[in-house]
């Protein structure tokens, strides 16, 4: 049967009664789909450098994050006593269908782009993902995101995962059980999202993780929210951390190859990248700054998400951030020199969790047993920026489990142990690396110099932080190092770079008692020597 064009639904187990849209569009290509989606109007043409032409640049409407409040998890016989419902939205069997029916209902008279993906590089590990897609630039983009089949491996592709993304499906709450007219539903007995009412291409990418986060523990593997990079030794490195705080950024070395930037799994084999692409914040990009990603922005068939473009030259504005402080670039991973073709690497020498702190407290960098690995995996602290989600307006501090919360559909201690399981068997060095504010809380400090960042990053990357001599951090308890080359000593010591020493006291015993209070709902789940690792109140 061919693989690619338009044909009719597959029959069969596959099938999800989609055969009553007029047309389904299989497995077109960048050039098909970057053709299809400007012939449609559903964006323009952005300048670039590329001679083959510029990127794709969309606006995504009223939705220019994720809509957290608007995802459901199906909660049915098998996901009962598996998901962490403190943290998921549940849906009823019975909501789920009605609103499947209406999905299917919806889509009749349409042209859909049907997209056969894989979520996963390690082929041990890696499930098959089929999207069915109303936007031609929603499929450019998840064809970059996910990893592209092999055109062998179409003819007898097994879909393990169906995804159905509708924007223009408006959904009902009374009959649908659900608060607003949109909706991420999410049946992980059936295998099925049903995305409806957002333009927001994030929706879909960030659907495949947490199916993949709720699969891959029962195999022993640790899926993780985090970035990737591995140097010519093989010493690869985990960056966890929120967005915003620098996992795409920091892991982009142009010294050290790209695993991947955004999720990634560690197998008893080592790690592996879910993904085939990237997708990058572009806000206050420069080619100065991050010259890898700037040039991602340059080339043909990059997506440029909410970015303003300049009407008469189509060239994007990163300094602008009228639309959102969430503009974004996506693009495939070969767009980056030093990228992994195969996504794979060994186990990690070092494994980095990166905060963005609003209080100005924590020190850039700060060395971690791994209790105290586990302690700030699950507290999992870090701020909000502005666009991220829907609402979040400015910097909130905030506290995301396993630096990634809304993705987690099982309970945080099943990612902490596994975490701290593996660190211990292979003997992986731990930090806590601090990009958000020093010299004063968000508003009145500054934010923390990448290029310090960096500097710190690569001392413990290549092992000479561990000479160094370190200090007790006071109020957390981790060890800090006193003085590095290279980086302003100052930095090192925030109570240092406060005008008003007395008020980075109270700030510092402010967020003690934070990621005090935060704990209380982990101290019944886990052992005394993680609560021994906690910062202690004065």
């Amino acid at each position: 049967m061919e693989q690619t064009g338009i044909r009719n639904e597959a029959k069969g187990p596959n099938s999800v009664g989609l055969n009553r849209a007029a047309t389904i569009r299989w497995n077109d290509d960048e050039q098909m789909l970057y053709d299809i989606a400007l012939s449609r109007g559903e964006g323009v043409e952005a300048a670039g450098d590329d001679p083959k032409g510029g990127p794709f640049s969309v606006s995504t409407g009223k939705h220019t994050g994720r809509s957290a409040t608007d995802k459901y998890t199906i909660r049915d016989a098998g996901t009962e006593g598996e998901v962490w419902w403190g943290n998921n939205q549940p849906m009823s069997e019975g909501h789920f269908d009605a609103l499947f029916a209406d999905f299917q209902a919806h889509a009749q008279g349409k042209e859909l782009i049907a997209q056969d993906l894989f979520g996963g590089a390690d082929p041990a590990h890696r499930i098959g993902v089929r999207v069915y897609l109303e936007r031609a630039w929603h499929g450019l983009f998840i064809r970059h995101l996910l990893r592209r089949p092999l055109e062998s491996e179409l003819a007898d592709f097994d879909a393990q995962l169906t995804i159905i993304n509708l924007p223009s499906f408006r959904a009902d709450p009374h009959r649908h059980g659900c608060k607003s007219q949109t909706v991420i539903a999410v049946n992980l007995t059936r295998r099925i999202v049903l995305i409806g009412g957002t333009e927001y291409a994030g929706e879909t990418k960030k659907s495949v993780f947490g199916v993949l986060n709720y699969l891959l523990p029962q195999q022993g593997v640790m899926p993780m929210h985090c970035s990737a990079n591995v140097g010519d030794d093989g010493d690869a490195a985990l960056f966890f951390g929120l967005s915003g705080t620098g996992k795409t950024t920091l892991s982009s070395d142009a010294s050290r190859t790209l695993v991947g930037d955004d999720e990634h799994g560690w197998s008893d084999r080592g790690i592996f990248n879910f993904e085939g692409g990237c997708y990058a914040k572009t806000v206050r990009l420069s080619r100065e700054a991050e010259p890898e990603i700037y040039d991602t922005t340059r080339r043909w068939g990059s997506v440029l998400e909410n970015v303003t473009i300049d009407k008469e030259t189509g060239e994007p504005d990163f300094d602008d951030d009228t639309i959102t402080e969430n503009g974004r670039v996506a693009y495939p991973l070969h767009y980056i020199p030093n990228a992994s073709d195969a996504g794979l690497a060994g186990h990690p020498k070092n494994v980095i969790m990166l905060t963005a702190d609003a209080f100005g407290v924590l020190p850039p960098i700060a060395r971690l047993t791994p209790e105290q690995a586990m302690y700030h995996f699950l507290s999992g602290y870090t701020a909000k920026v502005a666009g991220t989600e829907k609402g979040v307006k400015g910097v909130q501090a905030t506290f995301s489990t396993c630096f990634g919360a809304p993705f987690m559909p099982r309970h945080p201690r099943v990612y902490g142990d596994l975490l701290r399981q593996k660190i211990t068997e292979h003997s992986a060095s731990c930090w806590l690396v601090n990009t958000g504010w020093t010299g004063g809380r968000y508003g009145e400090g500054s934010r923390m110099p990448i290029k310090a960042t960096r500097a710190l990053l690569s001392a413990a990357l290549d092992g000479s932080l561990n000479t160094v001599d370190m200090r007790r951090d006071a109020n957390f308890g981790f060890e800090v190092p006193v003085s590095v080359p290279g980086v302003d000593t100052a930095l090192l010591t925030p109570r240092h770079t406060w005008t008003d020493t007395t008020d980075y006291d109270r700030q510092a015993a402010t967020l003690v008692d934070m990621f005090i209070e935060n704990f209380r709902k982990f101290e019944s789940h886990v052992e005394a020597e993680i609560l021994d690792a906690a910062p202690k109140a004065a």
